[in-house]
């Protein structure tokens, strides 16, 4: 744990270990900041870099939510409002395709067309789901198709938003390839540690000095205590219920 997210925290921290240490390391996920991987260049250029499927899902849903709210905003003249046909399925709209329910589908179908006149809500979502098929491909080949009907995708609906998307995926290509000949390498577990982070520093209502954030973090998440494992009580139902 470092005292920033900025590439200098990161390189500083990586230069501090040991060469043998760097040597172990063969893959490393990240979300497509060019910082970090910046950062992973000079200690780890040996290492196979992937972008994580969280984050490069996380910004085709930026995406489509952006989409919808400038929508939004041309068409009713002003933010999101719950009888809004756009703002009723703004959670349906960043649901897997294969998750949705029929009659998620209904409601979907329905506020797309009561909402969305020029079709770019629906281009976005698509797209969106065009970069969901990226990831979920059997091989490296399907994957690279799959990138290839995205980018055309994207690149003949113009929409901006969508477009800004396409660059960005362009820019990490191999990357992105790269979770395919990696085992759908990960960086959840970290995610998750770094939620159980902000939860510790919600608890404490912030930490004015980090040696002693750091502390507590390292003692509550670094640490498995020895604990007795504790008897579970039995319910039982009363005799009688009134």
């Amino acid at each position: 744990m470092v005292a920033d997210r900025t590439r200098a925290a990161v390189g500083g921290w990586l230069h501090a270990r040991p060469a043998a240490w760097l040597a172990q390391v063969a893959t490393v996920a990240l979300d497509p900041w060019r910082g970090y991987a910046t950062a992973l260049v000079a200690p780890l250029g040996h290492a196979r870099v992937v972008v994580d499927h969280f984050h490069a899902i996380k910004l085709a849903n930026t995406v489509v939510d952006q989409v919808r709210r400038r929508t939004q905003q041309a068409t009713l003249g002003h933010r999101g409002r719950k009888p809004d046909p756009l703002y009723r399925i703004r959670k349906l709209l960043l649901t897997a395709a294969e998750q949705l329910t029929s009659r998620g589908r209904v409601r979907l179908r329905a506020g797309l067309a009561a909402g969305d006149p020029g079709g770019e809500v629906v281009a976005a979502w698509q797209g969106k789901e065009l970069l969901r098929a990226v990831y979920a491909a059997g091989d490296v080949a399907d994957a690279r198709a799959a990138l290839g009907r995205f980018d055309r995708w994207s690149d003949g609906v113009g929409v901006a938003e969508l477009s800004r998307l396409a660059r960005t995926v362009r820019a990490w290509k191999a990357e992105i390839l790269a979770f395919h000949t990696t085992d759908g390498c990960s960086n959840g577990p970290t995610e998750a540690m770094n939620l159980l982070i902000k939860k510790v520093k919600r608890v404490g209502h912030g930490f004015r000095n980090f040696l002693n954030y750091r502390l507590r973090l390292l003692l509550h998440c670094g640490i498995r205590w020895q604990t007795h494992q504790t008897a579970r009580l039995r319910s039982r139902s009363p005799r009688f219920v009134a």
